[in-house]
Order: C-alpha cells, then structure tokens, then sequence
C-alpha cells in the first residue's frame, strides 16, 4: 500500500515517504507546517489515494479526548426516567459514539483525522495514548471493550502552536511540512487552476514571496492565501502587468486582504511605502 501523491495534491517525495512510514508502523503520522500549507487536505488526499472512507475529528479548545470515544447523556437519561419514555433501562440508548468509536467500529480499514491538535489543552494527547496503543477502550456504562476491526491509518495535525508531550510523540511517525519554495508553489497553482496564464504566475509568485520576506511581518500570507489571491486577481481580470510595473511607493498589492489579514501588517506596509515616497523624493 503506497501512497502516490493524487492529481488534486503535490505531494513532495519525503512527504509520500511520510505516509508510508506511518501506514508500514502502524503509527500515527504527525504532521506540523504553517496554517494553511495542506495538512487537513493532506488528509483528504491520502484517503482518496488509498481508496479508504476519511473520518475527520477537528479539535477546538474546549475539545476532550473522551468525546473521540464516546459521550453518556446522564441528563436525558433521567428526564426520560422521569417522564416515562422508553428504552431509558437501556444505557446503550444514551451512549453518542465519537469520531475514534467510528473508526474502530468500521467495516473497513479508514483513515481518521485528528485535525489541530495542538488547540486542545496539553493533556488531551496524554489522554488517548492508551487508546492509540493498543487500539480499543472500555465503555464503563455497558461494560464493553471496543475494539478497532481494522487499525485505521491515523493523521494528527498540528499548526506547531504549542509543545506537545514528548510521550504522544513517541507513539508517531513525525513529518514537518516546510513551506513551498517557487517551483513547487507553481505546481499547487497549476493544479488549482490549470490555465492561468504563467506570466501573472510570475509576478503573482514574485508579490507573494516579497511580502513574505517582509520583516516584523506578524502573519505571513499562506499558500491557501495565494490561492484565493490569485482567484481575485483572475476574476477580476487584472493584467500582469500591474503587478510587475507596481509602483514601490505603494507597498500594499492589489486586492490585499486576501494575502494581508490584520491592521497592523497593513500599518506595516503603509510605513514601508512611505519610507520608499521619501526616498525617491531626495
């Protein structure tokens, strides 16, 4: 079982290394990169390439392990008692199956996505290295054990926002996607958008990567970011030209609030274009 890259995906040769890796271990396959470098699609992409269901579990910050196994509605349980209703002497009707019950209860090996894990608390890792070892846990209302039928091939991403447990980290295959350089950047914009005319690539790409070098830049435009960017640009049928004749005393590129997200890289900016008017003003 290989994993070859798809053709909605430019998968870098280490980063298919990665994934095979992870499937030939059995372990997780943890992946850290910049928000917005394709982790939650890598997820995606690996499911359809190796012809498996995805079952993804996005992580907030008030998110707990126990909801990836399971959740017991005591509340209702006892509103229905009180009321009479049905089925209330069964627990089983109050158990919700979470995200990980899923995966371990299907038919077929899947893929489970474990999306940003770095959001949750520092012992929500901690709290699933039982169940990620030996893949099965106990529900203590019914007194089962839930077995996975098949080990499913599981993605843990991380934006690399905060430290996670040396302990978790020993359990996973790790990979750390880096930023895309030029070339394989133009092989993202290709798939994306297959006739974009290349010389608004260029300049595009040139814009993009200036900005980015920007220093004291607080949040650097991304690659998803490019993508809507030159979306923009297409659709409103802007000419090449105007990115690459850009006057250097306006430093904010057209349609900026799809690479530019907060007031004070845009302050940023402004001040970089009027250091460059009083300049050319000497």
């Amino acid at each position: 079982m290989k994993f070859t890259g798809t053709d909605n995906y430019v998968a870098t040769d280490d980063l298919r290394m990665a994934v095979d890796a992870a499937v030939a271990l059995q372990r997780p396959l943890l992946i850290k990169g910049e928000p917005g470098t394709g982790k939650t699609m890598l997820a995606e992409e690996v499911a359809s390439g190796l012809g498996m269901r995805l079952i993804q579990w996005h992580i907030k910050s008030t998110t707990k392990a126990q909801q990836g196994l399971y959740e017991y509605d005591a509340v209702s349980r006892l509103r229905d008692s009180q009321l009479g209703g049905e089925g209330v002497h069964d627990v089983a009707n109050y158990i919700k199956r979470g995200k990980l019950w899923e995966a371990f209860d299907a038919d077929e090996q899947v893929v489970l996505l474990i999306d940003e894990v770095d959001k949750a608390d520092i012992e929500f890792p901690n709290d699933l290295l039982v169940e990620l070892d030996r893949m099965e846990f106990f529900v203590y209302e019914t007194g089962e054990t839930i077995k996975a039928r098949h080990r499913p091939v599981i993605i843990i991403t991380s934006n690399n926002e905060k430290e996670l447990p040396d302990a978790f980290l020993r359990r996973c295959f790790f990979h750390f996607i880096n930023f895309p350089d030029r070339d394989t950047m133009r092989q993202i914009i290709d798939v994306h958008y297959p006739t974009i005319k290349q010389d608004l690539v260029q300049e595009a790409l040139e814009v993009f990567f200036e900005l980015r070098g920007i220093p004291g830049l607080k949040k650097k435009p991304s690659t998803s970011e490019l993508i809507d960017w030159l979306k923009l640009l297409m659709a409103d049928d802007i000419p090449d030209e105007v990115l690459k004749n850009r006057d250097q005393t306006k430093a904010i590129p057209p349609l900026y609030g799809a690479l530019v997200k907060n007031e004070q890289d845009v302050q940023l900016l402004e001040r970089l274009a009027f250091m460059h008017r009083r300049e050319s003003n000497q």
